[in-house]
């Protein structure tokens, strides 16, 4: 299958990384669908896209809202009959980081995981049955290193001190689905691996970091459109694999 007739789905694509996987998967050729919480916000960055030339089409899809990525779902079967790519984009960081470990508010907990897992979960299963009408699925679920259990536990590792639990523990558990769901789809046609994007300079980290949003969509977008030969239940950075 060439990339031109792919059918690929972004989700919290209106910015940051989200929005930079939809340029690059669409400038590689792929029909890319830009979801957004707000429809409004998606035609925007969407004809943005489309006024360099790329194939991009705006959907509405909150991942936190069932009716919504029921209808999201339906409008993608509707309109093209399969999906080729799903990458799982939508996070957000809800600890305060004032506050020790015991001290983050249940209510940042439950909203973390309302976006980070129980979303993405929802969002997987919805669009899993178009997937397996694609001849070759590809599905991404945008984890962190903050995620890494074995990483965390290492005093000597680099992300030891960074201890934001409602957000790491929800990348765990993205890290865990994805092996999860790995194992049901390891004879099938579809791939799912996690990845980390790197520490990008986002509006979720003030400005920070280490690396420009070009950088962060590569890993994305190389699990994206990774051939037959590509891995399956991995946790990716760039071409590295890392550990859980």
């Amino acid at each position: 299958m060439t990339h031109s007739k792919k059918i690929a789905l972004v989700t919290g694509a209106t910015r940051g990384i989200g929005l930079e996987t939809v340029r690059q998967l669409a400038a590689a050729g792929v029909h890319t669908l830009l979801a957004g919480r707000s429809r409004d916000s998606a035609v925007k960055a969407a004809l943005s896209l489309q006024a360099e030339g790329l194939p991009v089409e705006a959907i509405a899809l909150d991942v936190t809202d069932a009716a919504s990525i029921s209808a999201a779902a339906a409008t993608v079967a509707k309109a093209h009959g399969h999906l080729d790519i799903l990458v799982n984009n939508a996070g957000i960081l809800a600890d305060d980081p004032t506050r020790m470990v015991s001290e983050q508010t249940l209510d940042s907990w439950r909203r973390t995981f309302e976006t980070n897992v129980f979303g993405l979960v929802a969002v997987t299963q919805a669009f899993l049955p178009l997937l397996h009408r694609s001849e070759a699925g590809r599905i991404v679920n945008v984890s962190s290193i903050l995620g890494s259990v074995a990483l965390h536990g290492d005093p000597a590792s680099p992300i030891y001190d960074f201890k934001l639990p409602a957000y790491n523990v929800s990348k765990s558990a993205v890290n865990a689905w994805t092996v999860q769901l790995a194992y049901e789809l390891r004879d099938s046609r579809i791939r799912v691996n996690a990845i980390h994007p790197g520490y990008v300079r986002t509006d979720m980290n003030a400005g920070e970091g280490a690396m420009d949003i070009p950088e962060g969509a590569r890993t994305s977008v190389r699990l994206a459109l990774v051939g037959e030969d590509g891995p399956q239940g991995g946790f990716f950075h760039f071409e590295d694999r890392l550990p859980w």
